[in-house]
């Protein structure tokens, strides 16, 4: 074993051991491994930095931009709403639309961005029906990590798998070539979660309510906030009047959130949601704020504002343009431990918390309040900054959006745009006769040019840190290459298992993956695992595609562990689950994954 082939072992292990501990930012260990590699000499500087070019990485982010498009433009929650309208109060009717709706959006989605909106379907839901979180939002997570088995854009371990077949000399995987593999494992899952669900119940339920639609209006009420929000107009004669917001100083001198400015403009009033504060104020203006305590009676008086209660028909002209969401602090997230004072919450996302809850209970003096995980917040501010809560996935978990979204969706009237371009995407990656690199880059360039997501909307919505992970793990396939790594995990797994045939071996391939996978991200396993395939089948002369099929398959099957996949992370604080839930419930479901991944391998992709 050479001096070379000792190192990058080490650190491959290193590497893993970092992302298994939680204690280094996946991403950021990523790029370490890109640095080692390229200053020990192990790999040039061009080959360790080649990953960040790979078609796959460009891809990733390609199907990023289109999964916000389905978000803005109100296709995703459109979903959402039709799995609530049609499931009713049947437990198994929920259960069995909600995993498909999740997978089917999975399928063309990326599976963090479909869970994130999933998650306030399943909780309103659960509030409608009466059931309890827990029993609805393990099988959603379940059904978001099948959805990666469905298609080979679904997920980022397909598209690692399929490029190492096509590096490797080997034809690639085709579009739909996971489609009867992924159906069969989430059928399998649905029947799975009808027995299951009756048995894991963490007391997430919430007492059931006469309607699934949850208002702003109810929201604010469950933060105590009724009766806090006022409108004050702005006098010609006035002391705010051709003052800017930084200058009036409501909010440091009397402590009063200013939501909105309503602004008569071209003959037709408009609010300016969460208003920077460099904004002049003009005569005429209403000030929007939230206010309680004596601090605003006190600013009433020494201004002299006229002070109006928010009614019903200014709340109608308010909601087309600001919007309120209840968002959970995850337990990865960077607020975890500081206060949104010290965060600097409103400047950094243009958006106004206007209430805290803890354990249930609503907490007063919030701003200098250092946040926990599970603590919830409700935000106010223009529906696009509430939308694009969904992208700050490691930050926050979109809990609850009021149904009067569905009337303000920032790109809804382009909604048929997104699906056509999306339906498109998907027929002419299946026809395969354009690289889906280029097909998914198309794409996410239609969508923009056509007004369903602004480009500034579209570099938002890319998680840089899952397509950074990728393309620093990529090279360390490359350098196992190299240093002989992989024809020696190959030598071995060949003398062990070669002599009992394919089927023995995608059985054993399976397994190694799904163990690799449960203590890594499956982004770092599909690299590392693909090459170790495709070589098993080179010393067994058999064809690859099947070896490579099951390590796409095993690589989404992070059923086991909340740490290998973001989808686990997102639905453990909202579902109440412990890590030995996800055991106790994931390994049966991995076992039943691998003996239809056994059965159906050697039938699709003969040896």
């Amino acid at each position: 074993m050479s001096s070379d082939l000792i190192f990058v072992l080490a650190l491959v292990a290193i590497a893993g051991l970092a992302m298994a501990s939680g204690r280094v930012r996946m991403d950021v260990t990523a790029f370490l491994v890109v640095l080692a590699l390229g200053l020990s000499g192990v790999l040039s500087p061009g080959e360790a930095l080649a990953g960040f070019s790979d078609p796959v990485v460009l891809t990733i982010a390609g199907l990023l931009v289109v999964g916000e498009a389905l978000a803005r433009t109100g296709v995703a929650t459109t979903i959402g709403s039709w799995v609530t309208r049609l499931a009713g109060a049947s437990e198994a009717r929920v259960l069995v639309l909600l995993m498909v709706a999740a997978a089917t959006l999975g399928s063309v989605m990326s599976s963090t961005a479909v869970i994130a909106i999933m998650i306030p379907v399943a909780v309103s839901i659960a509030r409608s029906t009466g059931l309890a979180r827990s029993r609805i939002l393990m099988p959603l997570a379940q059904a978001v990590l099948i959805s990666g088995m469905l298609t080979l854009i679904a997920t980022a371990p397909n598209l690692v798998v399929s490029g190492a077949l096509e590096r490797a000399g080997f034809a690639p995987l085709a579009f739909f070539s996971f489609t009867p593999i992924g159906a069969a494992v989430l059928l399998v899952a649905v029947l799975y979660a009808l027995w299951i669900g009756r048995r894991l119940d963490r007391g997430g339920g919430m007492g059931p309510r006469p309607d699934s639609a949850v208002g702003m209006r109810e929201l604010v009420r469950r933060y105590g906030l009724e009766g806090g929000l006022y409108r004050i107009e702005v006098d010609p004669r006035g002391r705010l009047a051709g003052r800017t917001l930084a200058e009036a100083a409501l909010g440091s001198t009397y402590g009063v959130r200013i939501l909105g400015v309503e602004r008569v403009e071209r003959f037709a009033a408009r609010v300016i949601g969460a208003p920077p504060a460099d904004l002049k104020l003009r005569a005429g203006d209403v000030l929007i704020v939230q206010a309680h305590g004596p601090g605003f009676a006190r600013c009433a008086e020494e201004l002299e504002l006229n002070v109006q209660p928010m009614q019903e028909r200014h709340g109608r002209l308010m909601v087309r343009d600001i919007g309120v969401a209840e968002v959970l602090v995850p337990p990865e997230s960077s607020l975890k431990g500081k206060s949104l004072r010290e965060r600097e919450f409103r400047s950094r996302h243009q958006l106004e918390v206007i209430g805290l809850r803890r354990t249930g209970q609503a907490v007063e003096d919030y701003l200098d309040e250092r946040l926990r995980p599970g603590d919830t917040l409700l935000v106010a501010g223009p529906w696009d900054r509430i939308l694009h809560l969904h992208t700050d996935l490691g930050d926050f978990v979109v809990l609850t959006l009021p149904s009067e979204l569905e009337v303000a969706a920032p790109a809804r009237k382009r909604a048929p745009i997104a699906v056509a371009v999306v339906l498109a995407m998907v027929v002419i990656s299946a026809l395969d006769v354009v690289p889906v690199v280029f097909v998914v880059m198309g794409s996410a360039v239609v969508l923009v040019m056509t007004r369903c997501l602004t480009m500034q909307d579209a570099y938002r919505s890319m998680h840089w840190s899952a397509v950074f992970l990728v393309a620093g793990m990529l090279p360390i396939a490359d350098a196992l290459q190299h240093t002989g790594g992989v024809d020696l995990i190959v030598g071995r797994l060949v003398a062990g298992l070669g002599g009992f045939g394919p089927v023995v071996m995608t059985a054993a391939l399976f397994l190694v993956t799904a163990v690799l996978g449960s203590l890594l991200s499956s982004s770092p396993t599909a690299v590392l695992m693909a090459p170790v395939a495709i070589g098993v089948a080179a010393a067994m002369g058999v064809d690859p595609s099947g070896f490579a099929m099951t390590v796409a398959i095993a690589a989404s099957a992070a059923f086991v562990s909340p740490i290998s996949s973001p989808v686990g992370t997102l639905v453990m604080e909202p579902g109440g689950y412990r890590y030995a839930d996800f055991v106790r419930t994931g390994v049966p479901l991995l076992l039943l994954t691998w003996l239809v991944t056994v059965a159906l391998v050697p039938l699709l992709f003969p040896f």
